[in-house]
């Protein structure tokens, strides 16, 4: 099934600036389009329903206010404002004329793209229910895992710490849940590579993480073994608040 990638609209009067967040973008996954100016912006929103825009506050013509002051008559969509600006009052009135964020400049790249998954983190947190894959805690059966501090807590309220193996073995399950999963699959998945052959490795490992969960390779409900194929975690995913 093919994904439709998130499109973004870089919108700045350098050129420099546009071309490298466009490429740099664009190998992170998105789409990534460029306006120079407001007016270039609004002949894109005429064909582009973008889901987060990057708007230079310093641009020619209506500013970067302005823009935002428009776009919030009619669209929430979220809103990363970049200036050159080190006053403070224009960093408070972005965001009070509805910016989601706010970056100066000179910026890396890197934290640009860790503001947009941020601010798009908490777009879609707002749209529905929230996304196991991003969440702290999930659960599954009668099981929660804090992936922040790497424990188990059962329906008691205790928590059972996991070993960095056993908590990305647990990691790639509950990425899978209700899917099976080969041996080579897991290997593969935990450790970024081939598994040798006749490695059973990862026997050990699902072994030791039914024992975390309280169960054993005779009677395990939680994670079973199907036969000829693999692994597979029989229990739905949910993120909790």
């Amino acid at each position: 099934m093919t994904t439709t990638p998130v499109t973004l609209i870089v919108v700045d009067d350098d050129p420099e600036i546009r071309e490298l967040l466009a490429d740099y973008l664009g190998r992170h996954g998105y789409r990534a389009l460029t306006a120079e100016d407001a007016p270039a912006l609004r002949a894109l929103l005429v064909d582009e329903t973008p889901d987060l825009l990057v708007v230079d506050l310093m641009l020619p013509g209506d500013d970067g206010f302005t823009l935002c002051r428009e776009l919030r008559r009619d669209s929430d969509v979220p809103i990363i404002m970049l200036t050159a600006s080190a006053d403070e009052t224009d960093r408070i009135l972005g965001l009070e004329l509805g910016a989601d964020d706010y970056l100066g400049k000179p910026f890396n790249p890197r934290e640009l793209l860790a503001r947009i998954k941020a601010v798009l983190r908490r777009a879609r947190a707002g749209q529905g229910p929230p996304d196991p894959a991003e969440a702290r805690v999930v659960a599954f059966g009668d099981w929660r895992l804090d992936r922040l501090t790497r424990a188990l807590i059962d329906t008691h309220g205790q928590q059972i710490p996991l070993s960095g193996a056993d908590f990305q073995l647990l990691q790639v399950f509950l990425a899978h849940p209700e899917r099976v999963l080969s041996r080579e699959d897991l290997y593969v998945l935990t450790r970024g590579r081939p598994s040798p052959p006749l490695d059973r490795s990862i026997d050990v490992h699902v072994c030791r993480l039914r024992q975390r969960l309280g169960e054993d390779a005779q009677h395990s409900q939680l994670i079973r073994t199907v036969r000829g194929a693999g692994y597979v975690l029989t229990a739905r995913v949910e993120a909790l608040p």
